[in-house]
């Protein structure tokens, strides 16, 4: 007897959470469900999964950031991931789909829409990846990477940026921020998200970090700091890159 798909919903909004579990329950899958991307990489780290469904602004570790964990990690590396937004333009659907997620699917959706998209993926067969390779692969794209937008330039390889053509220095963590917020432009980061992405688990650091380490960035690369052109605050959530 074939065993139930299992399928991981990562979502912190409970309704929907509870909903997308209904649904697929009724189509006889085993859903496990959980409101946080730190949780969702745990159980991913313990647990093999035959579909993830994950929300792209979820707490703690964002959508993005834990599809690419997800997608680095051992157990799940391979496993068919839907990833869902409330967001629609074309920009973000790009980051998603090339952060590793296989299909996507903006709210408010369908439950049969959402049904058939679970079907299509969890038929797609697994595929079977050299994980050297692939990492191999990841740090070559990565090393190469230059991020332009609005007239800034990040040049990742040689810790290099330039606004409208003139080089800017940057501490080792303004480039970092830099480069994470203009490479998901658009994208919006809690304050939390960032905290954990750039200090890398130095437990010395609060949040009011992160808001001291943007107004630093904007003073060396906005022309007016107080009215920002490139970083931007999204009030009560966190910080974005300008939109695409």
């Amino acid at each position: 007897m074939t065993a139930a798909p299992r399928v991981l919903i990562v979502e912190d909004e409970r309704n929907i959470r509870e909903l997308v579990s209904l649904h697929l329950g009724h189509e006889g899958y085993v859903c496990d469900g959980v409101g946080d991307g730190q949780t969702a990489l745990k159980r991913s780290e313990v647990e093999r999964y035959d579909l993830m469904v994950i929300d792209l602004m979820i707490p703690g570790l964002d959508g993005l950031a834990l599809c690419r964990a997800v997608r680095n990690g051992q157990l799940n590396h391979d496993v068919p991931i839907l990833m869902l937004t409330a967001r629609r333009e074309e920009s973000d659907k790009v980051v998603g789909l090339e952060s590793g997620a296989d299909d996507y699917l903006t709210k408010p959706f369908g439950v049969r829409e959402l049904v058939a998209r679970a079907r299509a993926l969890l038929r797609r067969p697994r595929q079977k990846v050299d994980r050297a390779t692939a990492e191999a692969a990841k740090i070559e794209a990565a090393s190469n990477a230059i991020v332009r937008m609005h007239g800034i330039e990040v040049d990742l390889a040689r810790r290099r940026v330039k606004v409208e053509g003139r080089e800017v220095e940057l501490t080792d963590q303004e480039f970092r921020l830099l480069h994470l917020l203009a490479s998901h432009a658009g994208i919006v980061f809690s304050r939390e998200a960032l905290l954990g992405k750039i200090w890398r688990g130095d437990t010395f650091v609060t949040v009011r970090s992160v808001d001291t380490l943007v107004k630093r960035l904007r003073r060396r690369i906005e022309a007016d700091p107080a009215n920002p052109r490139y970083l931007l605050t999204v009030w009560g959530v966190g910080y974005k890159f300008a939109d695409v």
